[in-house]
């Protein structure tokens, strides 16, 4: 298992000059060689920052990606319609920044049998071992997380019913976490953010409204979740869980009691990495139901803010987490990513760099 008492989700922001080349290789005026080039730069420039940071997890912040999702469609054929919105879309809530709400695309779709072209995540795997000696996290979604793409009216012709389809997901993401532990990955992650979004009656209704109800959603997505976990033994998996985090922005808000039981207790990962930034993400009694053999990561730094945490603030929470479930189990974290999407948080890379900083600080004290 993965001892690092310092850890971040995955996402970093994409530096300018990415941003820049992606807008460029959009236009046509940068090929292929070109964007690969510029990724490059950016992944060598977000692992040095993380090593001095003191990280002993570091990923590649997730440059290469359009969203921390986007792999799945990009590397698959099969899907019509996912623009970078089907990775948005929502009702986004700040109380500093106001609401902002993004539609579902309406042609979004699974229209075809899904046919892989490549890796979702092979070539960051083997890049980011090639820049560094740390242990290399790479994410990938849960699978369940794709349910949205079948649609009754445009994907019955490829896949009748919606088990067939999220059978042929699990099979890419089984095939792709056997593959990255061929390479030498010890540590994947797998995002699950839209189980939380069960805690709001809204999104529980727009599941229902899809025939899925929200406690048999959950078990489900949970098997489906654990099919992927037990297909690479020998890897260190963690899990995480937010209340949506995109443009400083939040989706939906309560603690993680309605999901403890099947999701915290039910899930066969290593390490749990769960948002406790504020005071939206509720108390720490659910983690009493996660099993003894897993480490929990508290996401007590936030990604949404440049203001940096009071240090002794976020020590005293640690200690009250450890009250219930013992210090020996717990790890230090931020909430979520700090690009989730190309859109980025609305901070600096240098509040991002000092973020990180007291992730470890605190650690090193907290775990000497």
């Amino acid at each position: 298992m993965i001892e690092a008492r310092a850890e971040h989700v995955g996402s970093l922001l994409r530096p300018p000059e990415l941003l820049a080349a992606r807008d460029a290789h959009a236009s046509g005026s940068l090929d292929d060689a070109g964007l690969k080039r510029a990724e490059d730069e950016a992944v060598r420039g977000v692992v040095a920052m993380q090593e001095l940071a003191g990280l002993k997890v570091v990923t590649d912040g997730e440059l290469r990606r359009e969203s921390f999702q986007s792999e799945l469609t990009a590397a698959v054929d099969g899907v019509e319609g996912a623009s970078i919105d089907a990775w948005l879309w929502g009702r986004w809530h700040s109380e500093e920044l106001g609401d902002k709400e993004i539609e579902r695309p309406a042609q979004m779709a699974v229209v075809r049998p899904l046919e892989r072209r490549r890796s979702l995540a092979a070539e960051e795997l083997t890049f980011l071992r090639s820049v560094t000696d740390r242990v290399a996290k790479i994410t990938l979604p849960s699978p369940s997380l794709f349910a949205n793409l079948w649609s009754p009216e445009r994907s019955r012709e490829a896949y009748p019913g919606f088990d067939e389809f999220m059978e042929d997901v699990v099979a890419l993401l089984i095939d792709e976490v056997r593959e990255l532990r061929r390479l030498g990955c010890s540590y994947v992650q797998l995002d699950a953010p839209h189980y939380p979004l069960l805690v709001d009656p809204v999104w529980r209704a727009f599941y229902e409204r899809r025939g899925w109800a929200a406690d048999r959603w959950l078990a489900y997505g949970i098997e489906l979740d654990n099919a992927v976990i037990d297909a690479a033994p020998g890897v260190s998996f963690g899990f995480h869980l937010c209340k949506g985090n995109q443009d400083s922005r939040w989706l939906v808000a309560g603690g993680y009691e309605q999901i403890a039981t099947p999701v915290l207790g039910g899930v066969r990962a290593d390490r749990l990495l769960l948002e406790y930034d504020d005071e939206r993400s509720g108390g720490f009694d659910p983690l009493l139901l996660v099993p003894d053999d897993r480490l929990i990561v508290l996401g007590l730094v936030s990604t949404k803010s440049g203001r940096l945490e009071d240090e002794g603030k976020v020590e005293a929470r640690i200690d009250v987490a450890a009250e219930l479930v013992g210090l020996d189990r717990l790890a230090l974290g931020t909430q979520c990513g700090f690009a989730t999407s190309v859109v980025g948080n609305t901070l600096s890379r240098e509040d991002q760099r000092a973020k990180l900083e007291l992730v470890c600080r605190v650690a090193a004290r907290v775990w000497p």
